[in-house]
């Protein structure tokens, strides 16, 4: 009686801990989304009325702090939260979410005025259709030549849809990251791994890639625009 006591006070301290880390995180990821808005608001107040050249400088500095919050802060949230075909969660590590919801999510709370679910629920190359505008397609080809390609490219954050996936790839001088909620390993869902290795990006035949953050998707973002 009483190890089964003892037993059941561990248990309930652990789940009294779980409850409380679980409250922090939550708390860390409100305050993140609302600092966001805050500087979202900040800067289109800066931007109506402003010269082109003021303009030019304010998209500059909107571009380079979105680039730093989705993918040091958001991404980081989101990191461990399992992967699951029906998983829609709002909420890092909290229940589950599946690949297209992950990148709907982060862009919707980076602030942009999209439909979450209903462009989660679209074909792969959905997305960046809808919002991006330098766009590449590659077809039965090694990862190799993706890797080279996306190295060809400026610093910055990217779309791909694969045959039946969706997620970021960030690149910054030659550290090139695969981020997406990966169904090769549920239990972990969110992660950072390179685009060569046991993954759906490289192990896909279809590969179609969209660079994000260009001028008309910040300024969208400025203006709170609504994309549908």
């Amino acid at each position: 009686m009483r190890l089964s006591k003892y037993l059941l006070s561990v248990v309930l301290i652990f789940l009294a801990q779980s409850c409380e880390v679980t409250s922090q995180s939550n708390g860390t990821y409100q305050t993140l989304k609302s600092n966001i808005v805050l500087k979202q608001q900040q800067l289109r107040e800066q931007y109506q009325g402003a010269a082109q050249s003021r303009k030019d400088s304010l998209l500059k500095a909107a571009r380079t702090f979105l680039l730093q919050k989705i993918t040091e802060d958001i991404f980081n949230e989101w990191y461990n939260t399992p992967w699951d075909f029906n998983g829609t969660t709002q909420v890092p590590r909290e229940g589950t979410i599946a690949c297209g919801y992950f990148v709907t999510t982060v862009l919707r709370d980076a602030g942009f005025n999209i439909p979450r679910v209903k462009w989660a629920q679209l074909a792969s190359e959905g997305v960046i259709l809808k919002v991006c505008s330098d766009i590449k397609r590659f077809r039965n080809v090694p990862v190799e030549d993706v890797e080279g390609y996306i190295l060809s490219k400026e610093d910055g954050l990217y779309i791909i849809g694969l045959d039946c996936h969706v997620g970021f790839i960030m690149k910054k001088g030659k550290d090139v990251s695969f981020v997406h909620s990966n169904y090769y390993q549920r239990t972990v869902g969110v992660m950072k791994e390179p685009l060569k290795g046991r993954n759906p990006l490289n192990d896909s035949k279809y590969r179609v890639i969209g660079k994000i953050l260009d001028d008309e998707m910040v300024r969208n973002w400025i203006g709170g625009v609504r994309v549908e």
